[in-house]
């Protein structure tokens, strides 16, 4: 194992080269942390404010110890930036400085890459084939994406869609993509051995440093580690979310498209109009039905209209089921069809059998938007299934610049170490946190006009420069109809453009301000000049009525507060709170236009989580400050 003498030499090394290096203590202590950890065979918790540099902090002592590491990312911006930019600096510097080496890899989930298979079949269509070329979903248009795609895949290396300098329509993307939930597997496909996601996961398989997304590192989890197979360590970044995206992924959903995905692929091989009907219409009775339970808990037994059509739809996939395998076909892309139509089928009838026959420590609910609603189940707890997948198992590593105090015990990881290493930002001299006390009560039917009043100022002496959270639609839409009238600035929606375009034009509009939702209560990095006030109109409390969180807050009775709702919203507000000061040079105002911040009993649980800025309750305070920059 390595000493920390070692590894802080080493990052001494690879820090060097980047310019303007600064020495941040916050980041030695951090990979001090981080080699103990690996060297012991103890896990550990990190809050790693913004500035502290904790990509490298974490990769260096992984590298270097020689063990086999997997890092885990909550968003795809961060495995992006890992794979674009970390990794490829610490891979030069490393050998530079030290001539130390180490391979690493990115792996995605199967529906990333593009598959041959999809596309030599489609290829292999004439164009007169118009009955096939639609059940593909693939029109003239989309006949010429697919050539297009086709020439793209003899130059590539990797397959990964996001690499492309173009974008397909989501109706070819879904053409020549496979989900791990169709794919019969490399052994079954006569393109397996060329296949893009095959490679990259022997790629993975190999590689010392390994960056996955949450997602599918919860699907490694509940396929018992048959994706990624073994390793040493496990790094989860942006660990604030784990519980959630684990909810999720070792979870099961069904939906109305799914299965019309479903009797699309048994569509491509079966021709059985009655099947077809059945099927169709079975996807069409799942939306109508789940649409009443919008947001609900189903407690056991299930509703007999939603058991009887469970029970239906499991019949009419397992007759499919039967006729697809029965099939005798000698055409080899058939044989891929019917391969594929095998897979989803069992899938689908799989997770069908987890809704009829749910464990006690399953919660099933309806989620989703109006028209797309989705029947969920999640586990209770995560704690066992993450106890039993990974803590026992390799020594992990959990790190965000906000970490709730208690995320080890809501996760089953009691016990491990909890360490706040700061962050080298001078918040007290850059920025400060202006509480709006003068405001009614965010349930007052009054408070969004105040608040209104409140923001026109702000932003008119910010001169634009502003982020506006919004913990709901409405508020956001009500309040950006209102500055558009009231201020010159340009005011852009989360409704206006794609997440990554709306960031870049807010970024490249110096002037401009952003309102959004809980979307980009994180993942939103703009330093300098163009952000210089970020504006939260409500403590983001989760929602009260969420089934899953409901069925967690009657499991510990009267501590919810105080060990769910508590943390998620001091968590949330610190996320938001951390967009403003993004290199040592920015400067700005928090402004939190809920008068509970400085006025609860909680407060302190709140305002301890959040960076250390200066605080007042005085707008003029936060008006003369803002004025001062944009005079700047």
């Amino acid at each position: 194992m390595t000493s920390d003498e070692t590894v802080l030499a080493a990052l001494d090394a690879v820090t060097a080269a980047i310019p303007n290096a600064e020495h941040r203590q916050g980041q030695r202590e951090m990979a001090s942390l981080v080699n103990t950890s690996i060297r012991r065979g103890k896990p550990v918790v990190i809050k790693a404010g913004t500035g502290t540099g904790k990509t490298l902090a974490y990769l260096i002592p992984s590298v270097t110890s020689g063990t086999s590491t997997v890092v885990v990312t909550a968003t795809k911006a961060l495995q992006d930036q890992l794979a674009h930019k970390d990794l490829p600096f610490l891979e030069l510097q490393l050998a530079a400085s030290t001539e130390h080496t180490f391979t690493w890899a990115v792996l995605k989930g199967r529906s990333n890459y593009l598959c041959r298979q999809r596309v030599a079949e489609i290829g292999g269509l004439p164009s007169a084939d118009r009955v096939q070329l639609s059940l593909e979903g693939i029109d003239d248009n989309g006949r010429l994406e697919v050539e297009r795609l086709a020439e793209w895949a003899d130059s590539t290396i990797s397959g990964d869609l996001t690499e492309l300098d173009w974008s397909p329509s989501e109706s070819t993307v879904r053409a020549v993509t496979v989900s791990s939930d169709e794919c019969p597997g490399a052994n079954q496909c006569p393109q397996g051995e060329s296949c893009f996601a095959e490679i990259a996961r022997h790629n993975a398989a190999s590689a010392d440093v390994v960056v996955v997304n949450a997602h599918l590192y919860g699907l490694n989890i509940a396929a018992d580690g048959a994706i990624l197979g073994d390793h040493d360590v496990v790094i989860f970044d942006e660990a604030h979310v784990l519980e959630d995206v684990m909810s999720d992924t070792v979870g099961v959903e069904l939906s109305a498209g799914r299965l019309a995905r479903v009797a699309t692929t048994v569509r491509r091989i079966v021709v059985d109009p009655d099947l077809d009907a059945d099927l169709s219409a079975q996807a069409d009775d799942l939306a109508e039905l789940l649409e009443p339970y919008s947001g609900e808990r189903i407690l056991p037994p299930l509703p007999a209209a939603m058991s009887e059509l469970l029970s239906t739809v499991r019949s009419s996939q397992n007759r499919a089921l039967t006729l697809v395998t029965e099939l005798s076909i000698d055409d080899l892309d058939a044989q891929q069809r019917r391969l594929r139509a095998q897979v989803t089928l069992t899938r689908t009838i799989e997770t069908l059998d987890r809704f009829l026959s749910p464990s006690t420590d399953d919660v099933i609910f309806v989620s989703g938007a109006p028209g797309s609603r989705r029947l969920e189940l999640a586990p209770l707890d995560v704690g066992p299934t993450l106890t039993e997948g990974v803590w026992s198992q390799r020594t992990a590593i959990l790190t965000s610049a906000t970490v709730p105090r208690n995320l080890a015990e809501r996760i089953g990881l009691e016990g491990a170490e909890f360490v706040d290493v700061g962050s080298p930002f001078d918040y007290e001299a850059n920025s400060l946190l202006y509480c709006a006390m003068h405001l009614p009560q965010p349930n007052d039917p009054s408070f969004r006009a105040a608040m209104h009043d409140d923001l026109e100022q702000l932003i008119a002496a910010a001169g634009g420069k502003t982020l506006a959270l919004f913990t709901s639609w409405s508020a956001m839409d009500e309040a950006a109809e209102a500055m558009r009238e009231r201020l010159p600035f340009r005011i852009l929606t989360q409704r206006d453009l794609p997440k990554p375009a709306l960031i870049h034009e807010f970024a490249t509009d110096e002037d401009s301000c952003l309102f959004a939702t809980a979307g980009l209560f994180q993942g939103v990095d703009v330093p300098g000049r163009t952000l210089s006030l970020v504006v939260i109109d409500r403590i983001p409390f989760p929602r009260p009525d969420d089934p899953l969180l409901g069925a967690r807050r009657e499991l510990i009775g009267q501590r919810a507060f105080m060990e769910i709702d508590l943390p998620r919203a001091a968590t949330m507000l610190a996320q938001a709170s951390g967009r403003l000061i993004r290199t040592d040079s920015d400067r700005g105002v928090v402004a939190v236009m809920d008068r509970r911040l400085g006025t609860a009993k909680y407060r302190w649980d709140i305002i301890s989580a959040l960076p250390p800025m200066r605080r007042t309750r005085d707008r003029s305070e936060a008006e003369a400050l803002l004025r001062s920059i944009a005079d700047a």
